[in-house]
């Protein structure tokens, strides 16, 4: 009888301690999320400095600091389609202070094009949409085709004979050349590079005919008479390209593509440190500079809540997963 009333206070007072102890941690934690952020973030970017991915990355997370207390250091990880930066953060510690900012394809389609990933791109954790950008179809300074039938024509007279460039193999400037083939049946022959920067100056270099691409890194090459934009791929005349048709007033209906830009975070991040940098980043696409900036570039904010941003994500997963598959595109 001794024994059992001493083993019931022993025992009692093991689960008194532990649970002491469970509130202790309870308590340490709640404190820590509530201190988020209080060192630097880094920030993956997924193209090499430079591209469009690099260039909204840089001007949101400098807005980004304000509101979090704490700088956003980017580090630049291309290869593999922006693969390597998504497993990256795929692998990193749920703790908020890895984060990727990428084009759609390593979040949406990669695993449509590469026959095996070493992560999970629905796992990564939506925070928000950095920017929107128009695509132009761009050819180089000498090209023969002025005009969007031009090209068309020529493509036929010359299958397989022109080059395209892209960012990478299932990147939006691969996805949107692939659509423009499948509609205007014309076939050209892809020349894949690691981001934006590098497929750009062959394209200026004459080594490559042609490229879709964001209008932001494009503009410039065009005023400068680097490049040649024969249409834009969006409904609707840009502001900064007055003269420059939609490729629908060029008679290729069906056709419509822009690019944007995300930040997500690696699985398992918690909601309130996702509620924190969406918050951050909301507050950046209010930012008068900002839309400065962006303005001069040709860019419309993002922002959106996380549910929102994980809608617009999946949206997009289907739409460039229907133009893969109907394309014929094999896994890699």
């Amino acid at each position: 009888m001794l024994r059992r009333i001493q083993f019931n206070v022993v025992l009692g007072v093991f689960v008194v301690a532990a649970t002491g102890l469970a509130q202790i941690w309870s308590c340490a934690e709640a404190e820590d999320a509530g201190s988020y952020p209080d060192h630097p973030i880094r920030v993956i970017v997924s193209v090499p400095a430079g591209g469009g991915v690099d260039t909204v990355t840089r001007i949101v997370t400098d807005k980004m600091r304000a509101p979090l207390g704490q700088p956003l250091i980017v580090e630049n990880r291309a290869g593999v389609g922006g693969s390597v930066a998504a497993e990256l953060v795929s692998k990193a510690d749920p703790d908020g202070y890895t984060l990727l900012a990428s084009q759609p394809s390593p979040i949406t389609t990669n695993p449509l094009i590469y026959k095996s990933l070493n992560y999970d791109p629905t796992k990564l954790v939506p925070i928000a949409i950095l920017s929107h950008v128009p695509n132009v179809l761009l050819v180089r300074a000498n090209f023969p085709a002025k005009t969007v039938p031009e090209l068309i024509a020529y493509a036929k007279a010359n299958p397989g004979k022109i080059n395209y460039a892209s960012q990478g193999i299932g990147t939006t400037s691969h996805t949107t050349a692939e659509l423009f083939q499948t509609i205007t049946h014309t076939k050209f022959t892809h020349v894949p590079y690691k981001g934006t920067a590098p497929a750009l100056t062959d394209l200026l270099a004459g080594n490559v005919d042609l490229m879709f691409n964001e209008l932001a890194t494009s503009l410039p090459l065009y005023k400068s008479g680097g490049v040649k934009i024969l249409a834009v791929t969006v409904k609707q005349r840009v502001d900064a390209l007055p003269d420059i048709p939609t490729i629908a007033e060029t008679g290729v209906a069906g056709f419509d593509s822009d690019t944007w830009h995300a930040l997500t975070g690696p699985p398992n991040l918690p909601a309130d440190i996702v509620s924190k940098l969406n918050a951050a980043a909301n507050a950046a696409m209010h930012d008068p500079d900002l839309l400065e900036h962006y303005k001069q570039l040709s860019i419309s904010p993002g922002g959106g809540t996380p549910a929102e941003v994980a809608a617009f994500i999946q949206r997009e997963n289907k739409r460039w997963g229907e133009v893969i598959r109907a394309a014929g595109i094999e896994p890699q």
